[in-house]
């Protein structure tokens, strides 16, 4: 595969101190944090990807990154999580039975720990989520199993929602895949595999109905997640090197998607007993503030996060904040070309707003144009 970008490069921060933490979670795996250090600072942010992503999303070179943006308003300390759900391990390579439970429950307070461990246990860490982390995390936070100072929760939390092609996708594809193709995973990198395998077989067919790019890896994201042409962002916000960069997680979106919320995988496994069966149990326990994000055109959980809001707004009224984005989709909210000066600046002011002492900021960043956006079926 022709890279233009190479794998894994942190050419994105430069001038900080770039340092890797390893971890253990409770079940047996061993993941990793990667700290960007441009100065000590007493509000630590971590950020967290979603599945078949990394950390990678978040430093990209091409563009104003988020971590870079963070440290350029005075956010000089940030650490990105690497979870089980990340490309850069190799869990999700294997079949496994892992759901978000584990995640919430395993994955996120050692990574916390390590963050207190190395920066001081005084520290106040403000998150940022995406996707099935930010669904993972928010059900870790109600479930009174992490404590952080503020959460950023974009595209789903606690209500996914889904097109109607895509509860289709999502009852179906887990066994087609399993069972049928015989394939632990899906890869958007099936389409450049060497040889005639399975994978490729599959990505080229889904390429004749995808025209409106050339890319496979886009073609297989599209089929992977959301109803769209493409379903994860909008070309249009992508610069074109942007643009070419395991299925039990699925059955659990499933199972929340039907229920109407998120709700335990496995409720009989002792080893999540200290989880609830409903994360809106203790809903009205929970005193960190959480500010939604979407983009309007979001093709893969919809209007999830608005109608996540709207069911809290009920529970603690003026607690949370919603704050939809338009023109963007599902991951162009932080893949985006322009995303430094249309979306992050609103995750600075909320960060801002519940952080420490004085402002943090170098200056005051320009607000996105935000746009008002009815809740339905709240």
């Amino acid at each position: 595969m022709a890279r233009e970008i190479p794998l894994y490069t942190l050419a994105g921060v430069p001038d900080c101190e770039t340092s890797t933490h390893p971890f253990s979670t409770g079940d047996g795996l061993g993941l990793s944090l990667l700290r960007f250090n441009k100065a000590p600072c007493r509000d630590v942010v971590m950020i967290c990807h979603g599945l078949t992503t990394s950390c990678d999303m978040f430093i990209m070179p091409e563009h104003e990154n988020l971590v870079r943006f963070l440290h350029a308003h005075g956010l000089t300390d940030v650490w990105t999580l690497d979870y089980r759900m990340s490309n850069r391990h190799p869990y999700n390579l294997l079949r496994h039975r892992y759901s978000m439970d584990h995640v919430a429950l395993f994955d996120f307070p050692p990574a916390l720990e390590a963050i207190r461990a190395a920066a001081g246990g005084d520290v106040r860490i403000h998150v940022i989520a995406h996707c099935l982390g930010s669904a993972s995390f928010t059900m870790s936070l109600f479930a009174g199993v992490v404590k952080v100072q503020s959460l950023i929760a974009n595209s789903v939390a606690l209500t996914p929602r889904v097109p109607g092609w895509s509860r289709v996708k999502l009852a179906l594809a887990p066994f087609l895949v399993e069972y049928v193709l015989q394939q632990p995973y899906v890869s958007p990198n099936w389409g450049s595999e060497p040889g005639l395998t399975t994978g490729k077989v599959v990505a080229k067919a889904l390429g004749l109905a995808h025209r409106e790019c050339d890319e496979s890896a886009c073609h297989m994201l599209s089929f992977m997640w959301g109803t769209g042409f493409p379903a994860l962002y909008s070309h249009d916000n992508l610069l074109p090197v942007t643009h070419r960069r395991g299925v039990n997680y699925h059955r659990h979106v499933n199972m929340m998607v039907k229920a109407g919320g998120a709700v335990k995988m496995y409720p009989k496994d002792p080893a999540l007993a200290p989880l609830p069966d409903d994360y809106f149990e203790r809903a009205g326990e929970v005193t960190t503030p959480v500010l939604f994000t979407t983009g309007i055109d979001n093709k893969v959980f919809t209007d999830s996060n608005i109608h996540c809001h709207g069911r809290l707004e009920k529970i603690a009224p003026g607690l949370h904040e919603l704050a939809v984005f338009d023109g963007y989709g599902h991951q162009d909210v932080f893949m985006g070309k322009d995303a430094a000066k249309e979306v992050f600046p609103r995750m600075l002011q909320f960060i801002e707003k519940h952080a420490g002492g004085s402002a943090l900021g170098t200056g005051p960043a320009a607000m996105p144009q935000l746009i008002a956006t009815p809740i339905e079926g709240s």
